[in-house]
């Protein structure tokens, strides 16, 4: 193992085993920290692994000798391969465990259906089940004992010993004669049910890792991979031997194997596992593919960008995994429970057999209802309560396309009560398109952008482009072709349509040239200005005159989920704020497309100026605020809200500063990050109301006698199971936005007047 120290501060992960209980989980985060050097620590139950954030001075060995002299194990989960998720940990050797167990069992349940069993071979067969297939609980309890602490398994061989203990007593007591009253089958019987208790919370708990076990499986092993040196040959290869530049072959029907851009074919890629998008996207030369999608139709070249641990894929994995290891702010209030939990229960049990032996009880009875206590208080349903829901949570809104980055983003999203939106690529398609296209009278419109579209057909510019989709996209396919095209610097670009001499340019040439434009076209240039719209020219050149036949308005055409996304924010008590860098004349266009209130919308608001928007919104609020952007001018208010909603189709930037990040540019996922953020949030109120009740209701009950150890067993499996399948319902849930185009097909441009 390395025992080299980075130059900078690092996290490093752990898988810890041995661990049973939250009371375990408290004694390795207690271990870690009193290692110098150590910033924070969090330590989950479920998922069996330690996050550590620690100084430069602080080697892996260190941390591995500190949670092994506090009696568990622990292995350096390295980070530079791609993330991987393996089965729950024994979980078919506890199967086999809990089936052994029950089968030495069951034949001791036979007195208590009136069949002799010799006492001794009772004995032989509890012994069997108490020192064979109970000794988990021994090594634990004594683990627990070496750190001073307590946990769950202490309290099991406590108890169950006790029962054991007394019956052996018994049996030697009575052996000249007389009944013996035994009580092998209760210390077998409570051995069984916790270890079919934690068989299903280690099924349980693969479930919860589902997503990541399903991301995983994108990826294909092998990729066919283009030589270099004679391409015309082809060569498959493990997909650890691909290097960036290589020029992957992808063939219809097979997953892309990597992160890359179509160099070569076109075709349609399905990314709904890993962006959720329901359509197969279009894909032609120049543009980009994410590993572990599939390609629907024609064959494709696709020269690799990120390979390993940087692609798309394992960064969503990492992603997620970082938010089932993070800790949510609720759990730290179990915690605090936890710490004080055993050695509470364990002067519970005292006092409840001292209590009966004062009230005349023979010790049998004292120390059976002392075991009851010891049984029902295993403190599995409280360590689990969290971490379960949030890997519920976290892992089915990854399926839907919602990638959380930490738990304390999952918690806090329940309460936002302000979503404040950038505009441009958020709200927005984020390019131009035509949105007005008026025409002067007695202009057939549909010819007229037809010679625009011919003057502007072989031109790269944005506004260009704009204006042949718009003519594409019209009801009149009506063509025609320009000649003789020359751009003329800072005006525009003239040509020759048929026998008419016709230009496009800026309102400063439309001057320059004495167009005549009617009253009307006028004044729907300067309405369409004021909405912040650029405006150019259709002008025919003639001999005598000049004449404008058209006005083209280009703008950013909002996304077709926008305005349902703000109404199901609004019916949630969520409302929503607009902040742009763009003139007030474009925002409020916007935010009244949308419906968002005026009072709500900044406008011309630098990066800074964003983050200072955010802290007003903060100061006028008692709840939590959020931001969605996309750009790196929107990274400084999304670090300052209280969380950031990034696009996955933005900036790096951005996706690094934000807690939330939606892998499609579709606003209608926030409401969807809110609505699973409040649904886990319940359930793990849930979850910890069910785990207290358990032993508020449990602990009383067996110390005053009304609980059979037995029952007190299954209690204890039933509440750690039925907590872990509360959380497993949140696997239902489905993404309200998950019929949705991608954005690439969003915003059709207006091509008919407003």
């Amino acid at each position: 193992m390395s025992t080299a120290s980075t130059e900078h501060p690092r996290t490093a992960e752990f898988a810890v085993s041995g661990m049973t209980c939250a009371s375990c989980v408290m004694r390795v985060e207690k271990v870690l920290k009193r290692v110098p050097g150590v910033e924070s620590v969090a330590v989950n139950l479920a998922t069996e692994k330690a996050t550590v954030h620690v100084s430069d001075t602080v080697s892996d060995d260190q941390l591995v000798a500190a949670i092994t002299k506090a009696s568990y194990e622990a292995a350096r989960i390295e980070p530079e391969a791609p993330p991987a998720v393996a089965p729950a940990r024994g979980w078919d050797g506890e199967l086999a465990a809990v089936a052994g167990s029950a089968i030495v069992t069951l034949p001791l349940l036979a007195p208590i259906f009136g069949l002799g069993l010799s006492p001794w071979l009772q004995l032989a067969l509890a012994s069997i089940v108490q020192f064979g297939f109970g000794a988990r609980f021994y090594v634990g309890g004594y683990r627990a004992i070496r750190a001073l602490a307590g946990n769950m398994d202490l309290l099991v061989a406590l108890g169950t010993s006790a029962a054991w203990g007394v019956s052996v007593y018994q049996m030697i007591a009575h052996s000249g004669g007389g009944m013996a009253h035994l009580y092998f089958e209760a210390s077998a019987v409570v051995i069984t049910l916790v270890r079919f208790g934690k068989w299903l919370e280690a099924h349980a708990k693969r479930q919860t890792t589902d997503a990541i076990r399903a991301l995983n499986a994108l990826r294909p092993g092998t990729a066919r991979v283009r030589d270099a040196a004679d391409p015309s040959r082809e060569r498959e290869m493990p997909l650890a031997d691909v290097r960036i530049g290589d020029i992957v072959i992808v063939r219809p029907g097979e997953r892309v194997p990597v992160d890359g851009i179509v160099r070569e074919g076109r075709t349609h890629i399905d990314e709904s596992l890993i962006t959720g998008e329901s359509l197969p996207v279009a894909k032609e030369p120049g543009a980009r593919t994410t590993g572990g999608s599939i390609n629907r139709e024609g064959a494709v070249a696709i020269e690799t960008t990120a390979i390993g641990a940087e692609t798309t894929l394992a960064r969503i994995i990492r992603l997620v995994e970082s938010a089932q290891a993070e800790k949510a702010p609720i759990q730290r209030l179990v915690d605090r429970v936890s710490a004080v939990f055993v050695p509470v229960i364990l002067g519970i049990a005292l006092v409840t057999m001292i209590g009966w032996m004062l009230h005349g009880a023979d010790v049998e009875t004292a120390l059976l209802n002392a075991v009851a206590v010891l049984v029902i208080a295993c403190p599995c349903a409280l360590g689990l309560a969290t971490p379960t829901a949030i890997m519920a949570g976290t892992g089915v809104a990854a399926r839907q396309g919602i990638l959380i980055k930490d738990a304390q983003a999952l918690e806090q999203a329940h309460a936002i009560e302000i979503v404040a939106f950038d505009k441009t690529g958020t709200l927005t398609v984020g390019r131009p398109s035509l949105v007005a296209f008026d025409t002067a009278p007695d202009v057939n419109r549909d010819d007229a952008l037809a010679i625009a579209a011919a003057v502007q057909r072989e031109s790269e510019h944005p506004l260009a482009k704009a204006v042949v989709e718009a003519a594409a996209s019209g009801v009149a396919q009506i063509a025609f072709d320009a000649s003789d095209v020359r751009a003329i610097a800072g005006r525009g670009v003239e040509a020759r349509v048929g026998e008419r001499c016709v230009a496009i340019g800026s309102g400063r040439w439309l001057a320059e040239l004495h167009a005549d434009i009617s009253d009307a076209l006028a004044d729907r240039a300067r309405e369409l200005e004021a909405q912040g719209n650029t405006v150019s020219w259709l002008i025919e050149r003639r001999d005598a005159d000049n004449a404008a036949l058209a006005l083209l308005a280009f703008g950013d055409t909002v996304k077709p989920t926008a305005r349902a996304a703000i109404e199901r924010l609004a019916a949630m008590g969520v409302q929503s704020a607009l902040v742009t860098g763009d003139n007030a004349g474009s925002a409020q266009a916007v935010a009244r497309a949308l419906g968002i209130a005026p009072e709500r919308v900044f406008a011309q608001t630098l990066p800074d100026d964003k983050a200072r928007v955010i802290a007003q919104l903060k100061a006028s609020t008692h709840g939590i605020v959020a931001m969605a952007g996309d750009g790196i001018n929107d990274a400084p208010a999304l670090a300052a809200a209280d969380i950031g909603i990034a696009m996955a189709s933005g900036t790096d930037v951005a996706i690094e500063a934000a807690g939330i990040t939606l892998m499609r540019g579709d606003p209608a996922l926030v409401a969807d990050a809110i609505d699973i953020s409040r649904r886990t949030y319940r359930k793990i109120r849930q979850n910890l109301f069910w785990a207290f009740v358990y032993n508020l209701i449990g602990v009383p009950l067996a110390a005053f006698g009304m609980l059979d150890p037995m029952f007190a067993g299954a209690a204890m499996a039933f509440s750690s199971v039925s907590v872990v399948t509360n959380a497993l319902l949140l696997r239902r849930w489905r993404a309200q936005a998950g019929g949705v185009a991608s954005e690439a097909r969003a915003g059709n441009p207006i091509t008919r007047p407003a």
